[in-house]
């Protein structure tokens, strides 16, 4: 989407996306955890969403890319090749709330709440089954909030709405799938979907960041 429509309307179709998407996956597959695991990344995402929205229209679109994608492109393998790292036990709820935080900002700029979150969880290294309560919760509520402070700020335009609906139907099949391969798989491989998947993003990013940096460059 970054490579083919302006910032303002990839950055609604991605939180919107992932709203349906989230939301589909809430209700298809649900597991007991501890709530007050969550409820820190939940304060800090809740302050975090109006902050990202507000940078939105001023933000360096490329750059961000670049260094969210230099980021996850490099340090998950790292991860995903050393399964001997010890868990980051530091920071409690604090650090917790401020992931959230940071969650919250990049779900605001553009439907990316989950990626730093997701990080921390697997460096935590928590159990397959909380760690996926954590991200589905918080990024149904990260998203939540979004979209409804872009239909607030004026950010959600009518002739969006066909293309909004074109991307529900498109999250629709891969979130149900998704839901059932999660049913069948062990923490090990929990672990290098998520890191490999990661991974992906970040190169995705880098191949969107790229180019526009070098243009502006030259």
């Amino acid at each position: 989407w970054a490579w083919t429509v302006e910032p303002r309307l990839a950055a609604m179709l991605a939180v919107f996306g992932a709203l349906v998407g989230q939301a589909v996956a809430a209700v298809t597959v649900q597991r007991p955890f501890d709530r007050a695991v969550l409820w820190p990344y939940l304060a800090g995402g809740v302050l975090g969403v109006p902050l990202g929205i507000g940078l939105l229209p001023h933000f360096d679109v490329p750059l961000f890319q670049l260094s969210l994608g230099v980021l996850l492109a490099f340090w998950c393998p790292l991860m995903l090749a050393s399964d001997r790292l010890p868990p980051v036990r530091w920071g409690g709820r604090k650090a917790d709330a401020v992931v959230g935080t940071i969650g919250g900002v990049m779900g605001g700029i553009g439907g990316f709440a989950g990626v730093v979150p997701t990080l921390w969880c697997a460096l935590r290294q928590m159990p397959r089954d909380e760690q996926r309560a954590v991200i589905q919760n918080f990024n149904l509520a990260m998203q939540a909030v979004a979209f409804a402070l872009h239909i607030v700020a004026g950010n959600v335009q009518w002739d969006m709405v066909p293309l909004l609906a074109l991307v529900a139907v498109a999250v629709l099949v891969p979130v149900l799938l998704g839901g059932k391969l999660y049913l069948g798989i062990s923490e090990q491989a929990f672990r290098k979907i998520v890191l490999g998947l990661l991974t992906a993003s970040g190169v995705a990013l880098l191949a969107a960041s790229l180019p526009a940096l070098l243009k502006r460059m030259g």
